[in-house]
């Protein structure tokens, strides 16, 4: 029997992981707007990169992610010793709890963050603390005002993801200088290359060595269902993730179009142009149809319906229709849909039924 094999304490109190629908029972043209993927996918370049890589698959991968290390350093101007390469930036965020975290520490983060900062902190054995936002924005002083001699790491998204605000790099300045001694504060910069001129926070991770900056290729670059990321840091912080990584964690397709992405920057500056132009188009319409958003700096707009119900009746008049979105309950957000920045079509696509829905007369699925 099994009864006396037993994870460590705190595993089973994990709530499982719910990513984005993908499917809609009974239909085979429904668009996805749940995941916040790039519409448009990968460069040509990462394409052909990840082809040529069919010749190679009998072969190890590079341990070192030597080639794609570089080539981040190369177009961020960020020293590639510096840097650590892991399976989406999920993987950066398991390997920082599971190396300074342990049972009675404590990580921070905000109310409204990334889900795996939680399940990554009890994975370790440490204490999640949530701090509240003002008005689904990240608020520096609740979060040093929660941070004790305890806290190991705070997480903080900028852009966060399902809110869509940031706050400005003063701000993460500041929370930096006020944090307790030994403890670390990581910037999650997943949605980063959809803001003009921001960095990620890299020139603080470069200047302050209680600052870490993680980055993924899921987001803008169409890299989702290869799953890399990587993470930016003082050279001592990436010594003691290294030490935990697996040699082969990233294989050589995941490297070598990786690479290829990161080399095409007038692809990333053509997506972030098209997100920007159809993310204002799709805030003003759904704000005419009586559904607002706070400014988003992402792929997504937070939606906010009036109620918990009217968000659930929504989803799934959406759903019927084809349309699939994300609810955010589990992210302290009843009463609002997460809707992906899509191509032209689905922006309209999803306007036009919510401003249907809105305007009564649907009824809705029990």
């Amino acid at each position: 029997m099994t009864t006396h094999i037993r994870p460590q304490p705190g595993i089973m109190d994990i709530e499982l992981y719910q990513g984005g629908a993908s499917h809609v029972a009974g239909r085979t043209d429904a668009v996805k707007l749940s995941s916040n993927e790039n519409p448009f996918g990968p460069s040509d370049k990462a394409k052909d990169a990840f082809a040529k890589c069919a010749h190679s698959m009998h072969r190890y991968p590079p341990t070192d992610h030597a080639k794609l290390r570089t080539a981040i350093g190369e177009v961020h101007k960020l020293d590639p010793d510096r840097i650590i390469c892991g399976v989406g930036s999920d993987e950066i965020i398991h390997f920082l709890c599971q190396a300074y975290v342990g049972a009675r520490d404590e990580v921070v983060f905000t109310e409204h963050g990334f889900l795996m900062y939680r399940i990554s902190t009890m994975a370790a054995g440490g204490t999640p603390i949530e701090v509240k936002e003002r008005d689904r924005t990240t608020d520096v002083d609740a979060i040093l005002s929660a941070c004790t001699k305890k806290t190991k790491l705070v997480f903080l998204a900028n852009p966060n993801n399902p809110t869509g605000t940031m706050i400005q790099l003063a701000e993460l300045e500041r929370l930096a200088a006020g944090l307790p001694k030994g403890a670390l504060l990581v910037i999650d910069a997943a949605y980063a290359e959809y803001v003009e001129g921001y960095d990620g926070g890299a020139e603080l991770a470069t200047r302050l060595p209680n600052v870490f900056m993680t980055r993924t290729f899921s987001k803008i670059y169409g890299l989702g269902g290869l799953r890399v990321g990587w993470g930016y840091g003082s050279r001592e912080v990436i010594d003691v993730l290294n030490r935990i990584r697996g040699p082969f964690n990233l294989s050589t397709a995941q490297q070598e179009t990786a690479e290829a992405a990161v080399r095409d920057q007038d692809w990333v500056n053509k997506c972030r142009d098209d997100n920007t132009r159809l993310r204002a188009w799709l805030a003003e319409a759904l704000a005419e149809k009586g559904v607002p958003s706070d400014t988003s700096t992402a792929n997504f707009i937070l939606a906010r319906l009036a109620t918990e119900q009217e968000a659930a009746d929504c989803d799934t008049y959406l759903k019927s229709e084809g349309i699939i979105v994300r609810r955010v309950a589990g992210y302290n957000l009843p009463n609002c849909l997460r809707i992906t920045v899509g191509d032209e079509p689905s922006c309209r696509r999803v306007a036009h039924l919510i401003g249907v829905f809105k305007a009564g007369g649907i009824e809705v699925p029990r």
